[in-house]
């Protein structure tokens, strides 16, 4: 059973830093995706930062320039560095990951993590 655990949340103040762990256990397949998307309360579920298998990351346009994702392949983990925190940081941070079968059929199924909270006040 394919489980993502998210977590390193927690409140800062603004300006401050947070990182973010997410571990994937329990898959066979290949691991095509992995990263954060983030939501706030009454808000639609937005990207943060997803890593791809070539090393290749994307950034929502709020964040690019002060967080950085990276991973550890041979742990399945990936991180968010989150710096120059602002309050509209706010929100539950989920961790995601699309994991593709490597035998017929072919297919692709995402998974998401439980949310790991951050609070950044001004």
């Amino acid at each position: 059973q394919v489980r993502l655990v998210d977590s390193g949340g927690g409140s800062v103040q603004a300006g401050g830093s947070l990182r973010l762990s997410c571990k994937l256990s329990g898959t066979m397949g290949t691991i095509n995706r992995m990263g954060w998307y983030r939501q706030a309360p009454g808000k639609q579920r937005d990207l943060v930062a997803i890593i791809r298998t070539s090393g290749a990351a994307n950034y929502g346009d709020a964040v690019t320039g002060r967080f950085t994702i990276s991973r550890d392949s041979a742990k399945n983990t990936v991180y968010l560095q989150m710096n120059s925190l602002k309050p509209e940081d706010t929100a539950s941070y989920i961790c995601y990951a699309a994991i593709a079968t490597t035998r017929p059929p072919r297919y692709e199924s995402e998974y998401w993590g439980q949310g790991t909270q951050v609070t950044v006040s001004s």
